[in-house]
């Protein structure tokens, strides 16, 4: 019975540990600290409670009064003697109950069982129980699946409370001198039957009877060393229900066991599985089958054996050459699998979690590998979990097996150098090769007909430029690998999904996926993307495959959960639906125009600007003032060349241009507005002097002259001679002692050949513009009272004080 428990138990604990990862604060663990009471400290949330292994006697109202959500109790291995019937009033989600190795008396009266209707899983084995007869309250547990029990009488109508209980599996631990009444089991309604018996286990020949014809499924476990009685049994027994036949936890010879399971092939049973069997002796020559039985499957897993003396292969020859259709065999340290002696109806095989190596099925005659030519009916063939390490080889272990359509390779050695061919069978559709060594070259050893490939968890990095062909190939698994980038679908023209999950990429190329014109389901989450200008083209599939507007059709598995940046650092866990690349930073001619539209625009703005405003006429005038000032500070006259100089200018002008002279230069050149003192012939000119001899003598007394030009100014001669008088002073005294006036536009060809001197001086020298707009006269008049400002002597000064 320890079998049972264990099973109840370990169920239990899985199912509490994972829900404990989900779950924390609903997990709680008390066992084995000595209590002999029910905790008052117990959380509101708990869900899971475990007090096994303490010292409690009895289950009181209240004691769960604060869980309410409580699914599982475990109470095994206290004292428990009571159980008051309001214990569980206030758990109405108690689902697992396992009051087992306590010290409970009668199953008649467990009242407390009235409120908990929704229990599945009721464990009452290793208790005081003399009887079996099952209580009235047991009818109210409606919804149970699982109940094991244990007594030392079973009497005709025991079962009677729970006929209308349709139970999946019921657990009997037949105590030591069980008393059983024949047709007892009658009244079950289950699907499964479990026999477990005790240390010194006799068997109950009227029990078995009643088990093969009531149930449908059978598991006997901790069989006696001497199986007789069984065998008896089921080779004289003509009327069997029970289709499944399981056996745990066996110690047996190997020639009882090939005659046990050959009087087993003769029964009407289909299923046979046996777990746990210990050989004690290994065969040294080959074993008789039986040809013909209606068993469909048979199942062996964890078989060992303490004699290290036999044959392997008598033992393989033994259980693949049984006329069956399905054969598993786990979790053995088998290191070779025979082929069987003719034409096997074998459909199903099943070698997971061996040992076996790339010989498989082969024998070598004569120095040569003979291929396997018995097994052209397999349809499945699992190799999980074993010690394959040539992909090539074991393509041809399996060539000759031409029904052959879903093979299992994964979690073995498996690598493929390219250097053999691979020879598959032709009706290979669905392939696992995960958890390998394969690389990129597996590419060109895959069964040309697959449809479903899974590759997961291998070191695929990229997928070779030349790859076969596989034109059916609809579903190609890739998660876990070293890819960096999609592979496209060059081979796969009908590809419909392909995992990418956990691999390197950081920016898919979503090109890759336009020879995809079939594919429907893409999974690339959880792959480390930068988020960068070359992911927003993979973004934007994403956004469109979540709205559906996708033109591909593709669905992006876990989008947007399992996709998240890696880089930039703070962008890192964001996902990438909320993530914004503008197209300007990745577009550079798009960033080129961006940035030079706006400039040329607003460079053609400030022109247009500039002319409207006539900017540079205020640039050139400001340029003068500010180089008039910087002359003036830079070439101080000594006060010796100052000598005679009583004004700063002389006026030089034409009588056209005389009212401008008047009405606008003097005003603001003189008095108060100017404060310079100008020479005027109309004020200075001495009479009776010469008008050579006027002009001479004003331009020496003045430090500078002022000619204002226009077309009038070219056809004076008197103009004529003042401009020259002064460039003569010009040579003497400086390029600064001349400043031009231009009153009105004067083209060079307008100027006559004699003025020769004012075309050089014009073309040479910064002349002061006019402006006919009134705003620009202030700034003017400050330039050219810039150009005309000096020190005069201090007589000079003084008149012009005056």
């Amino acid at each position: 019975m320890l079998t049972v428990s264990a099973a109840f138990c370990v169920t239990a604990a899985l199912v509490a540990l994972q829900l404990d990862a989900s779950f924390p604060d609903g997990f709680v663990d008390r066992s084995s600290q000595n209590l002999s009471s029910v905790p008052e400290d117990l959380p509101q949330a708990a869900e899971f409670v475990d007090l096994s292994h303490n010292h409690i006697q009895q289950l009181c109202r209240g004691d769960f009064k604060h869980t309410y959500l409580l699914r599982s109790l475990n109470m095994s291995s206290n004292i428990l003697e009571e159980i008051d019937p309001q214990t569980f009033l206030d758990t109405p989600n108690l689902e697992e109950l396992d009051l087992s190795y306590n010290k409970l008396k009668n199953l008649s009266n467990q009242r407390y069982l009235l409120h908990t209707e929704n229990l599945r899983v009721l464990n009452l084995t290793s208790n005081q129980f003399l009887s079996m007869a099952l209580g009235s309250e047991f009818s109210s547990l409606v919804n149970l699946e699982s109940l094991a029990l244990g007594a030392k009488n079973i009497c005709m109508n025991d079962f009677q409370s729970i006929t209308a209980v349709k139970l999946h599996t019921l657990s009997l631990h037949l105590e030591d001198y069980l008393n059983y009444e024949a047709g007892s089991l009658k009244l079950v309604k289950a699907k499964k039957l479990q026999i477990a018996f005790t240390s010194h286990p006799r068997m109950h020949y009227d029990l078995l009877d009643d088990a093969l014809l009531v149930f449908a499924e059978l598991e006997l476990m901790n069989l006696p060393d001497d199986l007789s009685d069984i065998v008896q049994l089921l080779g004289d027994k003509a009327e069997i229900h029970t289709s499944h036949l399981q056996v745990t936890n066996v110690t047996v010879t190997w020639e009882d066991m090939t005659e046990y399971a050959n009087v087993l092939m003769n029964t009407s049973i289909t299923h046979f599985s046996v777990f746990q069997v210990t050989l004690t002796t290994s065969p040294n020559e080959d074993t008789e089958t039986v040809k013909t039985t209606q068993v469909k499957s048979l199942t062996a897993s964890q078989v060992g054996t303490t004699s290290p003396f036999g044959s392997q292969t008598a033992m393989c020859n033994f259980f693949i050459n049984m006329p069956v259709e399905s054969i598993t065999v786990t979790k053995t340290p088998m290191l070779h699998m025979t082929c069987p002696k003719s034409q096997s109806p074998l459909l199903h095989l099943d070698f997971s979690f061996c040992a076996l190596t790339d010989f498989i099925f082969s024998r070598v005659e004569s120095q040569k590998i003979v291929e396997c030519e018995n097994l052209g009916n397999l349809r499945t063939l699992n190799l999980h979990s074993n010690n394959l390490r040539s992909l090539g080889s074991i393509s041809k272990r399996l060539r000759l097996m031409m029904s052959l359509k879903d093979l299992d390779l994964s979690l073995n050695s498996l690598v493929y150098d390219g250097l053999k061919n691979c020879e598959w069978p032709p009706n290979i559709t669905n392939l696992i090769l995960s958890s390998n060594g394969l690389t990129g070259s597996v590419f060109n050893c895959l069964p040309a007909g697959t449809e479903t490939l899974d590759l997961e968890n291998n070191k695929i990095s990229v997928l070779p430029l030349s790859i076969m062909k596989l034109s059916n190939l609809l579903s190609l698994n890739l998660n876990q690998n070293r890819l960096r980038d999609l592979p496209g679908c060059n081979g796969f023209p009908y590809l419909n999904t392909l995992f990418l999950r956990f691999n390197s990429l950081s920016a898919p190329s979503v090109n890759k996926l336009e020879n995809c014109s079939e594919l429907k389901t893409l999974d690339v989450g959880f792959n480390p993307y930068t988020c960068t200008c070359d992911l927003r083209s993979f973004i934007s599939l994403g956004i469109k495959a979540e709205k559906k507007k996708s033109h591909s059709g593709i669905e992006l598995l876990g989008w947007p959960a399992d996709y998240h940046c890696t880089y930039p650092e703070v962008d890192r866990d964001t996902t990438l639906n909320v993530i914004s690349i503008p197209e300007i930073y990745c577009n550079t001619g798009l960033l080129a125009a961006t940035i030079l539209g706006p400039s040329v625009a607003l460079l053609i703005l400030i022109v247009s600007l500039c002319h409207y405003w006539d900017v540079p006429w205020y640039l050139k005038m400001i340029g003068q003032w500010t180089r008039a000032k910087h002359r003036a500070r830079r070439g101080e006259v000594r006060p010796e060349d100052m000598v005679g100089t009583e004004f700063h200018a002389f006026v030089s002008y034409s009588q056209h241009d005389a009212n401008w002279v008047h009405n606008s230069l003097l005003p603001n050149l003189e008095g108060p507005a100017g404060g310079l003192r100008i020479c005027h012939h109309e004020r200075h000119f001495v009479p009776g002097k010469t008008i050579i001899e006027n002009i001479i003598t004003c331009v020496e007394k003045c430090r500078r002259s002022v000619f204002v030009l226009s077309a009038h100014f070219v056809k004076s001669e008197w103009c004529h001679y003042e401009l020259y008088f002064a460039s003569h002073q010009h040579l003497t005294r400086g390029s600064d002692s001349v400043v031009l006036v231009l009153l009105e536009p004067l083209p060079q060809y307008l100027i006559p050949s004699k003025y020769n001197q004012l075309k050089s001086m014009m073309s040479r020298h910064t002349y002061l513009e006019w402006p006919h707009d009134r705003a620009k006269h202030r700034l003017f008049w400050a330039n050219l009272r810039a150009a005309l400002q000096c020190d005069l002597p201090e007589a000079a000064a003084t008149e012009l004080q005056e």
